[in-house]
């Protein structure tokens, strides 16, 4: 069974109506997870903390579909952040591929360092200690320590906050950026008891990836349907600030990309001259270059030349 949560903070949804009680939604929910939860290969036991660490780096604003077949090798290649660790910071860039964001692979190269430096190689357990590895913001650690670890911690990703804003806010998407109110909210609604409060994150998640998506949401399969404050209220259109769209084509981060690939795929420096070709427009071209050796995802050598970075 599980267990009362805290008193919920008045609810600002249209109405003023009251919010449901933390109890209400997490026995739905959890039951729906238990049947329709995806098979995915970092929800499994033998994936381990580091597992559920990489799955977190990579499916950082990017799809599932995308992630299966480059954490799968990733693993086989690295199945220990002391494996990761041993090897230069540019193959990591090289095995991200094209999941987009490289830089996330620039720190999930730095958390395996300091995984084996300070925690002789495993995982921590404790959420500071994970706050504290490079790389890891308050979502990932929150993550990790629930996920792998089944403790208590309110797990906040766009998945979560759409659900949260919904069925418990009344408003169609939340803000453009986590707030204070919201983090008070999940907190709120989390489970006393760890094993729950593990398992509600992950279904309240997986219930806004699968069925409370942000376009074209199937309220006919919502399980808290009959609970849900913005269904009730009719489903007032968002009226907050516009949502921030994702252009990809002729941005600099398109141009990253390509420049990016070629470096992926070379096993030799690769001349300026080569770089050149895989994008016309000079000035846009070179401030992308620009940025990437910024960002350390590619290291300069004399005479023109580019790699990967080795350190």
């Amino acid at each position: 069974m599980t267990a009362p949560t805290k008193p919920l903070p008045n609810s600002p949804a249209p109405g003023d109506a009251p919010e449901p009680a933390g109890e209400s939604l997490h026995r739905p929910v959890i039951a729906w997870f238990d049947t329709h939860a995806r098979d995915l290969p970092w929800r499994h036991e033998d994936a381990g903390p580091w597992g559920v660490m990489v799955s977190e780096f990579m499916l950082q604003q990017t799809p599932v579909s995308r992630v299966l077949p480059v954490y799968e090798q990733w693993l086989a290649r690295w199945p220990r952040p002391a494996d990761l660790a041993k090897e230069a910071p540019g193959e990591a860039v090289r095995a991200w591929g094209r999941l987009g964001y490289p830089r996330r692979a620039l720190r999930l190269h730095g958390a395996a360092v300091a995984i084996t430096e300070r925690h002789g190689g495993d995982v921590p357990r404790q959420h500071a200690q994970l706050l504290a590895l490079p790389g890891i913001g308050e979502y990932t650690a929150a993550a990790v320590a629930s996920f792998a670890y089944g403790q208590r911690h309110a797990v906040l990703d766009t998945n979560v906050r759409r659900v949260f804003a919904r069925a418990v806010t009344g408003v169609q998407y939340p803000p453009n950026a986590t707030t204070a109110a919201e983090r008070k909210l999940a907190r709120a609604l989390l489970p006393e008891e760890e094993e729950t409060a593990s398992r509600w994150a992950a279904a309240s998640m997986e219930l806004g990836a699968l069925v409370c998506t942000a376009k074209n949401e199937s309220c006919e399969r919502c399980p808290i349907a009959a609970l849900c404050a913005w269904r009730t209220a009719g489903k007032p259109a968002h009226e907050g600030p516009a949502r921030r769209g994702q252009t990809y084509a002729g941005t600099d981060r398109q141009v990253r990309g390509k420049l990016l690939a070629v470096l992926r795929e070379a096993v030799t420096p690769v001349p300026q001259t080569v770089l050149d070709r895989v994008w016309d427009e000079p000035v846009q071209r070179a401030r992308a270059l620009d940025g990437l050796v910024a960002d350390g995802l590619v290291e300069p050598l004399p005479d023109g030349l580019y790699r990967l970075p080795l350190t």
